[in-house]
């Protein structure tokens, strides 16, 4: 089968595209013959960084990158129950760990999947993935998000980003979205009630008494979005769980929850997406589409920071 590895972190030039076995699979998997994946910045990092690389893999090389499936079943284990040959399946395969998503088949959990809805194409269901995904769960499951919540989502026209504004509606909040003023239009388009461009030094000032805040970039936007929550409010933070010890005691003095989340692959939540997807409260944006001899291409693009919505990539 057709199989993307890498040996070593750099540039796009380490991804070898190659030729390897299917993957065995066990009683409670599924082997996915892949249709479509979805790329996403740890993928990049992960290629970039040595650091990233070994965090996520430790000493296994070469490594097969990615955790964003979707594609139709073509074989089951004997413990599986839920998925039978022939089925639509979409997931975020084994996060945090090795999904091994860059390749033309994946052995999946069964947990980990959910069946494609009608509506929805191979390519809309892989970008719903590990980016809908960690918008759900922060918002859900750590935020408790309710209704008529004041939501602040930055980077709202991102990948991550566009997921949280449409969840964040669908939940019955008030969502104001940052974005730069390119994308004003768009995130407005997918149900933020109001748009702050970032680029403007002073862009948070007049925000204040806000529920719930998903930060995508941490750095100087998280220390200014603690200002515009308020006391028992929460702050939802996702690059990294090193926050600086000033940002936490900031925090603390103003009565703000602080949290950092991973995202992670449960059964619960991609049936959750599923959900949206099939009610259409949930509509993936593709931001581009590359084949899967041109996934240097995809990293490429992916690195330029300026991608709206998701990129895919197809088999």
């Amino acid at each position: 089968m057709k199989t993307i590895i890498l040996n070593e972190s750099g540039g796009v030039d380490k991804l070898q595209l190659t030729d390897t076995e299917k993957p065995q699979i066990k009683s409670n998997e599924v082997l996915v013959k892949v249709n479509a994946i979805g790329i996403n910045p740890v993928d990049v990092n992960a290629r970039a960084y040595d650091g990233v690389l070994s965090w996520i893999y430790g000493d296994v090389r070469p490594v097969i990158l990615g955790w964003d499936i979707a594609g139709e079943v073509s074989e089951t284990g004997d413990g599986v129950s839920d998925f039978k040959t022939g089925d639509r399946v979409f997931g975020m395969i084994n996060f945090f760990g090795n999904g091994k998503a860059y390749s033309e088949y994946v052995a999946a959990p069964e947990s980990h999947l959910a069946l494609i809805p009608e509506n929805q194409t191979f390519q809309q269901a892989a970008a719903a993935t590990l980016a809908a995904v960690t918008a759900y769960q922060a918002l859900v499951d750590v935020a408790k998000i309710k209704k008529n919540d004041r939501v602040l989502i930055h980077a709202a026209s991102g990948g991550v980003g566009h997921f949280a504004v449409q969840i964040a509606k669908y939940f019955g909040a008030y969502v104001i979205g940052t974005s730069s003023l390119t994308n004003k239009d768009f995130v407005l388009s997918i149900g933020a009630d109001e748009h702050i461009d970032y680029t403007q030094k002073d862009s948070l000032d007049k925000v204040r008494d806000i529920d719930i805040v998903l930060d995508t970039i941490q750095g100087e936007t998280l220390l200014k979005s603690i200002d515009a929550v308020r006391p028992g409010g929460i702050i939802v933070t996702l690059p990294s769980p090193e926050i600086p010890q000033d940002v936490q005691d900031k925090a603390a003095k103003q009565n703000i929850h602080l949290e950092f989340m991973m995202v992670a692959s449960k059964k619960e939540t991609i049936r959750a997406i599923a959900d949206l997807l099939e009610n259409k409260s949930l509509i993936p944006h593709i931001h581009k589409v590359f084949s899967f001899e041109e996934m240097g291409k995809a990293h490429l693009e992916m690195e330029t920071k300026r991608v709206v919505g998701k990129i895919v990539v197809t088999l």
